[in-house]
């Protein structure tokens, strides 16, 4: 079973400069999943959730300024 308590501490632990990498080899791995099986509902769900993600980001930047 996966431990998210150490997962989130080891995203606590990442150097800023490699957030990025970390998120385009997770996209990266699911991309390559949607191709393979794209009937796939947790790989669709994956993609939803980091749309709507990026949505609620954007939208709370526009705030902000």
């Amino acid at each position: 079973m996966i431990n998210t308590n150490e997962l989130w501490e080891a995203m606590g632990d990442l150097e800023e400069e490699d957030v990025p990498h970390v998120l385009t080899k997770l996209f990266t791995l699911y991309e390559e999943r949607l191709s393979r099986l794209p009937d796939d509902e947790a790989t669709q769900l994956f993609f939803q959730h980091l749309s709507q993600v990026m949505t609620q980001t954007k939208e709370c930047n526009l705030n902000r300024r």
